[in-house]
């Protein structure tokens, strides 16, 4: 299984040893460890994504329809890719809005999710993070370009952006243990953004 594996801060408080990552992988597959709270055309979001997080929003989005735009808070990844990229295909069908605020932090799974957005915006102060994904000790940018492993991230973001570069740009941005937290100008130059950013 390929994943994202959370924030830098998160691995390394898990204490991500060789023999331990199957064990924590599952175990954060186990529990509901993401939250969609909505409040009034937003519902908010925070926690780890994982195998549940796809059913838990399509039950929250159908008791609350009024919803327009997704604020992710602090998303510090995902342990599953597969559902989380069906999750962000779904809040793109759906027309959905993402936003940043001036707390928030994504990364990695986090950031996928934020790509999804129709209109996406965030305050000055926010933080988006990418690196690697990795399957078992390999790390995607280790394998060639033309791989079909590459085939739903390169649609996913093309999808999102319009173009697979910013996919390509995140697997040389930082290994998978660690998070490279994107600049202004990286964030201007992939398109992250639809809006200004949103200064204090």
């Amino acid at each position: 299984m390929k994943r994202r594996l959370l924030a830098a801060s998160l691995v390394a408080g898990l204490g991500l040893l060789a023999g331990c990552v199957h064990l924590q992988v599952a175990y954060l597959n186990s529990v509901d460890s993401i939250n969609f709270e909505a409040d009034g055309a937003d519902m908010r979001v925070s926690g780890t994504l994982n195998q549940h997080s796809l059913a838990a929003f399509n039950e929250a989005i159908a008791a609350h329809p009024e919803v327009t735009r997704l604020v992710l808070l602090y998303v510090p990844g995902s342990v599953d890719d597969d559902t989380n990229l069906q999750l962000g295909h779904r809040v793109r069908d759906l027309g959905l809005d993402t936003h940043l605020t001036a707390e928030s932090e994504v990364h990695s799974g986090g950031t996928d999710l934020f790509l999804a957005g129709q209109e996406r915006s965030m305050e000055e102060g926010a933080v988006i993070g990418v690196h690697s994904w990795a399957a078992g000790y390999t790390q995607g940018k280790d394998i060639p370009r033309d791989d079909p492993v590459h085939k739903a991230y390169v649609d996913y973001t093309a999808r999102m952006l319009g173009s697979a570069d910013f996919y390509w740009f995140t697997l040389e941005a930082a290994p998978v243990e660690e998070s490279h937290e994107m600049t202004p100008a990286e964030i201007s130059e992939y398109g992250l953004l639809t809006k200004p950013v949103m200064r204090n």
